[in-house]
């Protein structure tokens, strides 16, 4: 592309409308790049406010050559994706290592500058498969590109809530307690706009080729004060307790965590993400100031820097209610169907004592169960889950709307039989509006 003769510089960030890659983005584009976004979903990629170009590809399965058909023409290849943990949609070897040695093959041919985001403290010998697959792609790029960068940042904290900044938001916001965690956890953050920041000083070539830095602020914190200096931040007063969580509790809650993981949850109570921050989240920042970049902001000054409006903390109490309105729809849901096919009989009587046809009772009661089930089971499988939360809205709309013709007494039952049905389906209702990953 060109401007009154000028050739404007072209980059493609990988990862596009994640949270890092997002910034790198709207970063480049302010720095005049023509900038391009690859990620698998386009309902994603529409969600975001910017006027760029969308490759919809789920990049583990872009081969050598259609890498070579994208980079054609490009100046720079941010490398913004990743995943944290194995799970149903996640592949750490093929997102972390197999897609970057087909990227580093395509580059090999072409004039472009690769630029990875991995991970400080990534290391073959790492105690999880996230760091160590994040070091072996970066073993490949440094071995095998021309022209390339790696960068490290340590947590990463943003306007935007995802992942871990999501935790530590949803942790620092509840009521009256803070959780006494990880109290030896050494933890460095930086701010996302400082990333991005490093990010365009590498495209546009002000840091040298095979520079290898974390990005990082200076200053190093125990997780428990991180937690404290958020909810300040946030606004929320002082907590009125602060009970230490066993060590043996908090693994519990991330094998939990794990097996939600297969049903499409992306949780950032996972183990990996546990045992990183249990670990410590610490980066070095002086070789990225020898390589002559900036120096990125204290965790004070990004706290400064972003606004903890009523939103935010709307949000935060959110994340916390989320699992636990889904949790509670998935148990009501199944163990109404369940209790329902224990005693079939008894669920017919309701039905035949008010001289409903016959044919109609077996099919309504028996059916209904399973329908029960299913949506039970659907809420907890991640695709599905907003489709579950609609199905279970219309499920009970259906059994009102039957009531009034088959059982109008039960609306004045003192037990409240039908009137009970309302607050799930508002608990729905709320369920299907939050379930939104971006």
């Amino acid at each position: 592309m060109h401007r009154k003769g000028i050739r404007v510089p072209k980059a493609i960030v990988l990862g596009g409308y994640g949270l890092i890659g997002l910034a790198c983005m709207r970063a480049l584009s302010r720095a005049g790049f023509e900038v391009s976004g690859v990620g698998r979903s386009m309902r994603s990629a529409n969600a975001v406010d910017l006027s760029v170009e969308w490759i919809i590809r789920d990049i583990p399965t872009i081969t050598v050559e259609e890498w070579s058909a994208i980079l054609d023409g490009v100046d720079v290849i941010v490398n913004a994706s990743g995943a944290l943990q194995d799970g149903a949609r996640d592949d750490l070897e093929a997102i972390h290592v197999t897609a970057v040695a087909r990227l580093v093959e395509a580059a090999a041919r072409l004039p472009v500058r690769i630029v990875q985001i991995s991970a400080a403290g990534v290391s073959e010998s790492a105690s999880t498969a996230f760091f160590r697959t994040k070091a072996r792609g970066d073993m490949i790029l440094s071995s095998g590109a021309k022209n390339w960068i790696i960068l490290r940042p340590t947590l990463v904290l943003s306007q935007e809530a995802y992942g871990g900044t999501a935790l530590l938001r949803a942790a620092s916001a509840l009521p009256l307690i803070q959780p006494h965690v990880l109290a030896s956890a050494q933890i460095q953050t930086v701010y996302v706009g400082d990333v991005a920041a490093a990010v365009v000083a590498s495209a546009q070539g002000q840091i040298r080729s095979g520079t290898i830095a974390d990005i990082t602020e200076q200053d190093t914190h125990t997780f428990p004060d991180l937690l404290a200096k958020v909810r300040r931040w946030q606004g929320w007063s002082g907590p009125v307790a602060s009970p230490t969580i066993p060590a043996a509790l908090v693994s519990a809650v991330g094998k939990i965590a794990d097996l939600l993981g297969h049903l499409g949850w992306r949780s950032p109570l996972r183990t990996t993400a546990l045992k990183a921050l249990a670990d410590g989240i610490r980066g070095d920042p002086g070789a990225w100031a020898k390589a002559g970049g900036s120096s990125c902001r204290s965790l004070d000054d990004t706290l400064a820097l972003l606004p903890a409006t009523r939103q935010e903390r709307l949000f935060s109490r959110a994340y916390v209610a989320l699992p636990l309105a889904i949790g509670t729809l998935a148990i009501f849901w199944l163990l109404s169907g369940l209790i329902t096919l224990i005693d079939p009989a008894r669920a017919m009587s309701v039905l035949a004592e008010r001289a409903v046809s016959s044919w109609v009772i077996a099919p309504t009661v028996l059916g209904g169960a399973v329908a029960d089930i299913l949506l039970g089971i659907g809420i907890l499988w991640r695709p599905w889950s907003r489709h579950a939360a609609l199905g279970m809205l219309g499920l009970s709309s259906a059994y009102l709307i039957g009531s009034l013709f088959a059982a109008p007494d039960l609306w004045a039952d003192p037990l409240g039989p039908m009137v009970k049905v309302l607050p799930g389906m508002t608990l729905a209702a709320l369920v299907w509006l939050m379930l939104e990953e971006r």
